[in-house]
C-alpha cells in the first residue's frame, strides 16, 4: 500500500505535471495503475541521473592529467605519481631494496616500488582488500591492525629469499661453465603468483643461496658489518616502509584526521621494529591538531623529516605525506613515545 506522502506526489505528477521522486521505484511500476506509462520512464531517468556524486567524480577523471597519464602507463592509480615525485626527491629506493607497502591496493605504489629497487629487491604489500598483486610484488591479505598480521610480515620479511625471484644454475654447451640466472617473470609468476601462501611452498634447496646473498655488500670496515649485524639480531631487515593505508572518509574532519593519526601510529610502531638502521618511512595522512605529535615522534626516530604535498595530490583533498629518512640506532620505543 503506498503511504500517504507517496499518494500525495502522485496525484500532484498527475494532476499538475509534476515530476516525482519516489523513494520505492517497485511499488510505483507494479501496485498503482493510475499513474500513465510515460511517467515510469521519467522517473527512472531521473533515478538515474540523481546519481550526481559518480558523474562527478567521472567528469574529474576525465579532466585530470594525471589519472589520464597514468592509464596510459600502464599505472593502477594516478598515486604512483605522488610516490615518483617524492622518490625523485628524497631518493627513498635503490636496487636490490627490501620495501613493504601497507595499504598497498589498488597497486601502484608496489608498482613503482619494484620497478626502483629492481633487479634483486622484493616488494611486500599489505591490504585488507582483495586486490591482484603487480609482477614482481607479493602480498598479504589481511588486517594490519592485528598483531597476527604484523607478525606474518615480520616473519616474511626477515627470511631474506622469500619474495624475491630466485636463482637457478645454468649450464653452457660450449664451455661447460654454470652461472646463474634470475627466472623470467612470467614464470615466476606462475610459481608464486605474488601470494604468501604460494610463497610458504618456497622449496627449501635455495636456502643455500643465503650465504652468498648476505655476503654480498659484506666487505667494508669493521663498524659497518657490526651495524649490519646488530639489525638483523633485532629483526631490522627492512629497508623502506611505505604506508599509504587511509580508513573510509566519514565526512567528519575530526574523525577522519583521528582514524589517520591511528593508521600513521601503527605504521610506525611496525616501523620502529622491522626498519633497518639508515632505512627510509613514508606514510599519507589527514592533516589536523594531531599531526603534530606524529611529527615529533619521527624527528626521534629519523634524522630528516619532511612534510610533503605532492604536485599530483589534488589541492582540495586534506591530505599530505610525511617522510622520515635515515632510521637512527639508538632511540628506544619508550623514547620516541613518551608524551
Amino acid at each position: 500500500m503506498l503511504s500517504r506522502r507517496s499518494f500525495q506526489q502522485l496525484i500532484d505528477s498527475i494532476l499538475l505535471k509534476r515530476h516525482v521522486r519516489p523513494s520505492c521505484l517497485a511499488v510505483i511500476r507494479s501496485q498503482c495503475r493510475l499513474c500513465p506509462r510515460e511517467s515510469f520512464f521519467t522517473i527512472t531517468e531521473l533515478r538515474a541521473a540523481s546519481s550526481s556524486s559518480s558523474t562527478r567524480w567521472k567528469s574529474r577523471q576525465g579532466r585530470d592529467h594525471f589519472a589520464k597519464e597514468a592509464k596510459v602507463q600502464g599505472l593502477k592509480s594516478r598515486a604512483a605519481f605522488k610516490l615518483l615525485e617524492m622518490n625523485e626527491k628524497y631518493k627513498l629506493f635503490k636496487k636490490g631494496d627490501t620495501v613493504v607497502d601497507l595499504g598497498y591496493a589498488p597497486g601502484s605504489w608496489s608498482q613503482v616500488a619494484v620497478n626502483r629497487t629492481s633487479p634483486g629487491g622484493r616488494v611486500v604489500g599489505i591490504d585488507v582488500i582483495p586486490a591482484q598483486p603487480p609482477k614482481g610484488a607479493s602480498t598479504i591479505q589481511g588486517n594490519f591492525l592485528s598483531p597476527e598480521i604484523q607478525a606474518e610480515v615480520r616473519s616474511y620479511v626477515q627470511d631474506p629469499n622469500r619474495g624475491r625471484p630466485r636463482q637457478r644454475p645454468t649450464f653452457y654447451d660450449n664451455e661447460g661453465d654454470d652461472a646463474t640466472h634470475f627466472l623470467e617473470m612470467e614464470e615466476l609468476d606462475k610459481q608464486s603468483q605474488g601470494y604468501l601462501e604460494m610463497e610458504r611452498r618456497v622449496d627449501l634447496c635455495h636456502s643455500s643461496d643465503t650465504k652468498s646473498s648476505n655476503a654480498r655488500g659484506e666487505e667494508g670496515n669493521e663498524k659497518k658489518s657490526t651495524l649490519k649485524e646488530r639489525d638483523k639480531a633485532a629483526g631490522r631487515v627492512v629497508d623502506v616502509v611505505l604506508s599509504d593505508m587511509m580508513m573510509n572518509t566519514s565526512g567528519m574532519a575530526f574523525r577522519d584526521h583521528a582514524g589517520s593519526m591511528d593508521l600513521c601510529d601503527a605504521a610506525l610502531s611496525f616501523s620502529f621494529d622491522t626498519l633497518r638502521t639508515g632505512g627510509h618511512f613514508l606514510c599519507k595522512f589527514y592533516q589536523g591538531a594531531e599531526d603534530k605529535i606524529l611529527e615529533t615522534r619521527l624527528r626521534r626516530l629519523f634524522e630528516k623529516v619532511h612534510r610533503e604535498k605532492p604536485e599530483s595530490s589534488r589541492s582540495e583533498s586534506k591530505e599530505a605525506y610525511f617522510v622520515g629518512l635515515r632510521r637512527k640506532e639508538t632511540p628506544i620505543r619508550e623514547e620516541v613515545w613518551k608524551e
